[in-house]
């Protein structure tokens, strides 16, 4: 969550919702507050399309639906509005009100994480996701190497932790029934390559040969 706010507190929900809709750019909600939230780079956005192409694909004729970052989530439990940048939704959604922009009951939400955002989605705000009943599956992708980390409800209130790297692997995705290629997901995104670290055979091969 970003500082400053936009507007001086307190903020009723029902007047952050009225600025909200007529705003150009997006605003987060708590305890009265406004945070604008950040734009993002060329390589969050081809992420982001990426996976609402590859889930849209798999949930068709599915009873889950895939939407974008537009669509507003608000938390009941803690009175966080905010926005995930891809969410799922299995069964009927339920929206907050009349404008139907609202969602009120995710199944599966999506990071795309980012230096200014990390630390936030890893921590607050997955605290706040938390509290949702309906909320079981967690993504968090990274944008500078294929990696995609996931946390999935057990019983007890427990999260299970996985974690796959590398364009080669592919991920499950249990709350929908999906799964995810990194391959996929990284499509047409430049990515940053790693000098592999020299094994000891490297370096005594380098020693009798020259420089390589």
């Amino acid at each position: 969550m970003a500082a400053p706010a936009l507007s001086t507190p307190p903020l009723t929900p029902e007047e952050y919702l009225e600025i909200e809709r007529r705003a150009e750019t997006r605003s987060e909600y708590l305890d009265g507050e406004m945070f604008a939230m950040a734009g993002a780079s060329i390589e969050h956005n081809a992420i982001v399309a990426n996976l609402l192409i590859e889930l849209g694909q798999q949930l068709k004729r599915r009873s889950c639906q895939v939407f974008p970052s537009d669509l507003r989530i608000h938390i009941p439990a803690t009175g966080l509005y905010t926005y995930s940048d891809a969410v799922v939704v299995c069964g009927e959604p339920r929206l907050e009100d009349e404008h139907l922009d609202t969602l009120l009951n995710p199944t599966l939400l999506i990071e795309v994480l980012s230096p200014t955002s990390e630390a936030y989605d890893r921590g607050k705000k997955f605290e706040h996701y938390r509290s949702i009943e309906s909320f079981v599956e967690y993504l968090l992708v990274a944008q500078d190497a294929p990696r995609i980390e996931q946390y999935l409800r057990q019983p007890a209130g427990r999260w299970l932790f996985t974690a796959v790297t590398g364009l080669e692997a592919t991920i499950a995705l249990p709350s929908i029934q999906c799964e995810l290629s990194l391959a996929e997901v990284y499509e047409k995104v430049p990515l940053a390559v790693e000098t592999p670290l020299k094994t000891p055979e490297d370096e005594m091969t380098t020693d009798r040969n020259g420089a390589r």
